[in-house]
């Protein structure tokens, strides 16, 4: 099962599609959200959500305050669950999320933007050469000084940040899922990335 862990809607339940998505652990959104609200990276944002899954990141930033929020995912029944878990959200109070039902590149094409914080976790078997395109598709998208929060097995290659312009400012391991924070490179000239790991 899954929550809303803070804000409007805390304690709202999220469905979880049954198949296709890998839903983050309690705990990873526990530390995120703790870390973006601490950088107060939340309130009144412009969020995008790639590969939404359960759209539970997306929505958990309404609840604590971001101005909106677009989710995007490609799976017909994903989809369809996210429309249902944004309702829940938006009777709690936490309205402001768009569903897009859709492929990352094909959205990242027609979107307007410009995006504050924008969460990828793209699934598993999506190849490095997938997700280096799909990050180079979101770079004219952001806002100067966005946030990119990338999700992706420990154990896999970390993405190709240079390519898309973008620069590593802290990357974070909770057991077997690591956690890497960038922004636009022209952002800071001189990034001193904070390299973190959490043990189970």
């Amino acid at each position: 099962m899954t929550r809303i862990i803070a804000g409007k809607a805390r304690g709202a339940r999220l469905d979880v599609p049954h198949a296709g998505t890998r839903p983050t652990s309690d705990r990873v959104r526990e530390s995120l959200f703790g870390a973006l609200e601490s950088a107060d990276a939340i309130v009144g944002a412009r969020v995008l959500d790639l590969y939404a899954g359960s759209g539970a990141l997306g929505l958990e930033t309404l609840s604590r305050g971001a101005a909106s929020a677009d989710l995007v995912e490609h799976g017909r029944e994903a989809a369809a669950v996210v429309r249902r878990n944004a309702a829940t959200v938006a009777k709690a109070g936490a309205s402001g999320a768009k569903v897009h039902q859709s492929t990352v590149r094909s959205f990242l094409q027609r979107a307007s933007g410009p995006y504050d914080l924008v969460f990828s976790d793209p699934p598993y078997d999506l190849d490095d050469d997938a997700m280096t395109a799909d990050l180079i598709a979101l770079a004219p998208r952001l806002a100067p000084d966005a946030l990119v929060i990338i999700e992706r097995a420990r154990r896999s290659t970390p993405p190709d940040l240079p390519a898309a312009g973008l620069q590593l400012i802290r990357e974070k391991a909770y057991g077997d899922t690591a956690l890497w924070w960038a922004e636009p490179a022209l952002v800071s000239e001189t990034p001193q990335p904070e390299v973190e790991s959490q043990s189970r």
